[in-house]
């Protein structure tokens, strides 16, 4: 039997291997024929085309098997008794993510868009191959079984994963990977919320960072393909506002709306990412979905509206449908008073984003865009709906409600242009631009002002050292142990002198290392520093040790080149050692760090001028 196995596993081995040369000759082929049939230029923007087709089924296909999970857990639902389906689902859901995960992917999956972009900035835009189906799975375990998540990150991942890969399989650039990248995340979006130039303002403004001509073209064709392919196979809008427009009189409301939709962001923020983190942390992975899909369920079983994307709920309410609150509720009868309603309103705003960190940290799989835009919508209705109980004045519900996704969104992505253009569009509110900008604005406004960057970027930064801004990732792509002068002059402390400017008449050096036998950094000696010297005739006794002086800052050889050139211009100096466990290693040069950034910088930009040509 052993023989037999070991005989069958040879076959399956060597059939495997034959497959992948004749893969690997398919790609030659390919690659040779787009070669001189095409030129970079209109070969990326054939690609765009092609991920944007592929982007927008995935988004399709993520959504029919959301419902399929939805038909099936509402199956299991019928076999318990009322309201246990609450309690239970959930978990389930969870913990069928969890085994998934953990048995069939064996934790290949990368969760997250902070993920995506550690991805861009560390691994040149290179996305494990299985992204591009495994989150499609395991995300609809999660919400189509009442996870309090949202399918937009892993549309998101999904689609870059099929950009990624696409630009592996034709040997791209870098360049060109990063942007069939994001035209994946694109064509996702666009495929999910029929919504293309929200699809192309996210990948701008999100994952890519920076608009430019020869970055927007494919993303725009990406994106209107992908939206294409979802209108064509999936037609339902998300959501239908009517609205005849908005009061000039309502202005000063709306900027209270987007006062709090900044704080609200920053609360998303931080309480959203701490609990993604984890929960039950000193439990195994099977024990937490367990724990926390039952914790997750008791917030469901007093909050119905937190179940699944709670997109069912904001339509409801959109149509000023306040009542759907009360469905499958356990106290209906005490939301009939307009206080206890207001009050149920406000905790909404404040829980969505808890019972979505949970899902999240109990091994769930999904993001916080759509409870992000849940809380928006609860927060505008809650401003709107509790003004008007006062008399003062009569808001438009519905565009508050509208208004107020906008704001969440734009204040937790730091993407104003994003917001406007999402809501927007999935709402047909396009009379609502003003409000639309006043309150994104005044959110974006507060929000950067307690937190510089969105929470993607704030936990690289802080747990990766993977920073958005241009410069700093172009200085970290550089190793600082190619930038080390090793070829230097060093002097034992006891050294006369005399001896030292016998040194001095061999070298052009004008710094010299003091080191002693074991190779410890004393000091060191600037030439400029001990030209008086030279006219000194009374210096016999004087040794190195008493003319060397401690340098100015000492550089770590481990430390990122960001992080020197720092160094570099607070202290206004040119020249400084580095040392490695405490040993001298040798001299790091501003100058020599300049020169190599420059070709770092014409690397990196000469994919982008041939594109713009």
């Amino acid at each position: 039997m052993v023989k037999y196995t070991a005989y069958c596993f040879k076959i399956i081995t060597f059939a495997l291997h034959q497959h992948l040369a004749m893969f690997k000759k398919l790609n030659i082929y390919i690659n040779h024929w787009r070669a001189r049939q095409t030129n970079s230029r209109t070969f990326l923007l054939y690609s765009s085309v092609y991920v944007g087709i592929l982007g927008g089924l995935a988004a399709v296909v993520l959504k029919y098997l959301v419902h399929f999970m939805e038909e099936l857990s509402r199956e299991l639902a019928a076999r318990v008794p009322y309201h246990y389906s609450f309690l239970l689902l959930p978990a389930v859901g969870i913990l069928l993510t969890v085994a998934y995960q953990h048995l069939i992917n064996r934790d290949s999956m990368q969760k997250g868009i902070g993920n995506l972009l550690m991805n861009i900035k560390r691994n040149k835009a290179n996305i494990k191959h299985d992204n591009a189906y495994a989150h499609l799975i395991s995300s609809s375990l999660t919400v189509g079984f009442g996870g309090s998540s949202g399918l937009e990150a892993p549309i998101v991942v999904t689609g870059a994963a099929i950009g990624s890969n696409t630009g592996r399989f034709f040997k791209l650039s870098t360049y060109e990977k990063t942007v069939l990248l994001a035209a994946g995340s694109a064509a996702g979006i666009a495929a999910v919320f029929n919504s293309p130039i929200a699809g192309v303002l996210f990948a701008l403004e999100v994952i890519i960072g920076e608009i430019t001509i020869p970055t927007f073209i494919p993303l725009l064709i990406a994106s209107a393909t992908g939206a294409v392919v979802g209108k064509l196979l999936n037609p339902r809008q998300l959501f239908h506002l009517v609205t005849e427009g908005w009061l000039v009189q309502a202005l000063p409301f709306y900027a209270l709306l987007g006062i709090f939709s900044g704080l609200v962001a920053v609360y998303i923020n931080k309480v959203g990412h701490d609990l993604e983190r984890g929960i039950f942390t000193k439990q195994n992975r099977y024990v937490r979905a367990i724990a926390g899909g039952l914790l997750l369920g008791v917030l469901i079983l007093l909050f119905p509206p937190l179940f699944g994307e709670g997109y069912h709920y904001m339509q409801a309410i959109l149509n000023g449908n306040i009542e759907a609150l009360k469905e499958e509720s356990l106290y209906a009868d005490w939301l009939s008073k307009p206080l206890i309603m207001l009050l149920f309103i406000g905790a909404l705003v404040f829980i969505k984003i808890v019972a979505t960190g949970i899902t999240l940290g109990a091994g769930g799989n999904g993001g916080t865009f759509a409870p992000t835009m849940f809380t928006g919508a609860f927060l505008g209705l809650l401003v709107a709906y509790g003004i008007n109980q006062t008399g003062l004045i009569h808001l438009n519900t519905s565009n508050f409600i509208a208004v107020g996704m906008a704001g969440a969104l734009s204040g937790v992505l730091h993407a104003p242009l994003t917001a406007i253009f999402l809501i927007a569009e999935i709402t047909g509110g396009y009379l609502l631009f003003i409000p639309l900008m006043v309150v994104s604005a005044i959110s974006y406004i507060i929000s950067r002002y307690f937190k510089s960057y969105n929470a993607y970027w704030e936990s690289l930064i802080h747990e990766k050292d993977i920073h958005p801004d241009q410069d700093h990732s172009m200085l970290n792509e550089m190793r600082l142990d190619t930038l080390i002068n090793k070829k230097y002059v060093a002097v034992d402390p006891d050294m006369s002198l005399d001896d030292l400017y016998h040194i001095l008449a061999t070298t052009t050096a004008n710094i010299f290392a003091v080191v002693d036998a074991d190779h410890q950094l004393k000091g060191v000696i600037w030439m400029d520093a001990i030209r008086k010297e030279f006219f000194n005739t009374d210096h016999a006794q004087t040794t190195v040790a008493d003319v060397m002086v401690a340098p100015p800052a000492l550089i770590s050889y481990n430390q990122p080149v960001s992080s020197v050139m720092t160094v570099f211009d607070n202290l206004d100096a040119w020249q400084l050692p580095v040392v490695r466990d405490g040993k001298f290693v040798g001299f790091v040069s501003k100058s020599v760090l300049l020169d190599q950034y420059r070709q770092v910088f014409i690397k990196q930009h000469k994919h982008a001028d041939f594109f713009a040509k």
